[in-house]
């Protein structure tokens, strides 16, 4: 059996669009708003941090510091990232 490290194995699956998606609307139900950040920050080192934020109209710069662990988005950068990623965000009724 080969062992795999758990960020290799995790960057791997969200190379996937559904998995993304779903590890991210996990994340959001912390409610920890960090938790969130963080795991948009792994969806976006994926893809690559330059490319998610070239996508979303915004300096590499301020994404990392969005996404770290002090980042406080607005959700006028927060949503074009989202949508940077290929994902949308979506509100239910649990």
């Amino acid at each position: 059996m080969k062992k795999v490290k758990h960020n290799d194995w995790l960057r791997e699956q969200l190379r996937d669009p559904s998995f993304a998606a779903e590890y991210l609307t996990a994340a959001a139900e912390d409610e920890e708003p960090a938790v969130f950040l963080q795991a948009l920050r792994k969806v976006a080192e994926t893809q690559g941090m330059a490319k998610v934020a070239k996508r979303a109209g915004i300096p590499r710069e301020s994404l990392y510091r969005m996404l770290s662990a002090k980042g406080n988005p607005r959700w006028s950068t927060l949503a074009p990232v989202v949508r940077a990623a290929g994902l949308k965000l979506e509100i239910i009724q649990p």
